[in-house]
């Protein structure tokens, strides 16, 4: 089917950066992007859609989530990373059974979609819930089924985690018309040990060549930062280099306190930092070096991490804060741009999750397309649309999150999952883990 949207204003990509189109035109053939432009096309197409007072823009990819932590949302407030992590989640997490990770997941979703987030990148437990519920949703996600080892002394031959590492992307990786992109995952340096790594780091290098790429936590906190010197005698980026973990491409969540050569590590290997605002400011971790990452050229991308530790999923959010918490840190009110940002949450993204067919709104890429409703009283007189957007804009004012041409998400109605079903499921979850709460 071919699908018209016209009278909208959009964020449409040319010569490497974002066009405003005031009231333009974007075709739909099938799940691909056929025209971009002021013009009406000349070509015929099956269907219209008036879009007349919202933005499209590129749907929104979120690079670092744990999707069921939603279930843990609040839980452990005000504790500093580690307490939280091991006081507070742990627990919690110990006591989830495969049901309340689908609850979980669930509800991840709804929210997602319902914030203009058309794909995500996720690291938690059972990841082939999210892939089977996936099926029906119909959105894009790059999963791991995460390795750690907790036992210093733990032999690599030992570790249960690493052949379902390996099984989940030799079955899954691709699936869904290439939606679900299985990746490696290392949690953190602190959660595993020397020869579990190396021998994961030689396991999973023949896979490079099968598009392969890998998830990691890297210097989240100081503490973790320091005491990686501690233990190792080199920083994280340092350490994980010297395991091999960085021979194939890498996304890298935080690194809040990556020093200059960490960061020279990470631009060598061509890795990925992902930037956490809000998790980061609300566990106390500090300021990531973003701007100076971008100077030095690294593809900086943007996520929630869990609802756990940030409390939502809100990209509008993040993008809100890394435009002004930069420009605080370093008293610049132009350090951090407004496209700069739109473009670490869109098209730095989809590189980093290793998708070169979305990101960005032009002819030949995928239909991931998100419809922002500009006639709000926040949102008024918006004299620039893109800087409106990062400002301004809210998550309540998506109005339609769409991927691949097929609309998931509509004025609050949700076409591919249930949503009444997915907040009795959370409650049920909720209720035994957390005696009734």
């Amino acid at each position: 089917m071919k699908l018209l949207l016209k009278n909208a204003g959009i964020l449409a990509w040319a010569d490497d950066g974002f066009r405003h189109i005031p009231e333009g035109y974007l075709g739909i053939d099938g799940d691909i992007i056929d025209y971009v432009g002021a013009e009406r096309p000349a070509a015929p197409y099956d269907a219209e859609k008036d879009l007349r007072g919202k933005l499209l823009i590129p749907g929104l990819i979120n690079c670092h989530c744990h999707a069921a932590m939603t279930l843990l949302r609040g839980v452990g407030s005000d504790l500093p990373l580690d307490r939280w992590l091991f006081e507070a989640m742990f627990p919690v997490e110990d006591r989830m059974k495969t049901d309340d990770f689908i609850a979980g997941n669930e509800l991840a979703i709804l929210e997602m979609l319902a914030s203009g987030v058309t794909s995500f990148s996720d690291m938690y437990m059972e990841p082939q819930t999210l892939i089977e519920l996936n099926e029906q949703v119909g959105m894009k996600v790059n999963l791991t089924r995460v390795v750690q080892a907790f036992d210093p002394t733990e032999p690599p031959e030992r570790n249960f985690r690493i052949p379902e590492s390996l099984a989940l992307f030799d079955q899954f990786h691709g699936a869904q018309n290439g939606r679900v992109r299985v990746d490696f995952g290392v949690h953190a340096e602190y959660t595993i040990n020397d020869a579990v790594t190396r021998y994961y780091a030689d396991r999973i290098r023949p896979y490079r060549d099968r598009g392969a790429r890998v998830q990691l936590h890297l210097s989240e906190t100081k503490k973790e930062h320091e005491e990686c010197i501690a233990r190792h005698g080199m920083t994280p980026a340092a350490w994980f280099e010297a395991m091999g973990v960085f021979d194939l491409p890498a996304a890298a969540a935080h690194c809040v306190w990556c020093t200059p050569e960490d960061r020279a590590i990470l631009k060598a290997h061509g890795v990925s930092p992902i930037h956490n605002p809000t998790s980061n400011l609300k566990l106390g971790s500090g300021f990531a070096p973003v701007p100076e990452m971008l100077e030095q050229g690294l593809n900086v991308a943007l996520g929630t991490d869990g609802a756990a530790s940030n409390n939502n999923l809100n990209m509008f959010e993040e993008m809100h804060l890394a435009a002004i918490a930069h420009n605080g840190r370093r008293l610049d009110a132009v350090l951090m741009p407004p496209a700069a940002v739109l473009r670490m949450a869109t098209v730095n993204g989809a590189r980093l999750q290793g998708r070169d067919d979305t990101g960005c709104l032009a002819v030949g890429m995928k239909a991931d397309v998100v419809a922002v409703d500009m006639d709000r009283p926040h949102l008024y007189p918006a004299f620039e649309a893109l800087p409106m957007l990062v400002y301004a804009a809210q998550a309540s004012d998506v109005a339609m999150t769409m991927v691949d041409g097929r609309i998931l998400y509509e004025n609050g109605e949700y076409l591919t999952i249930d949503r009444e079903k997915a907040l009795y499921d959370a409650k049920k979850a909720v209720e035994r883990l957390y005696g009734g709460k």
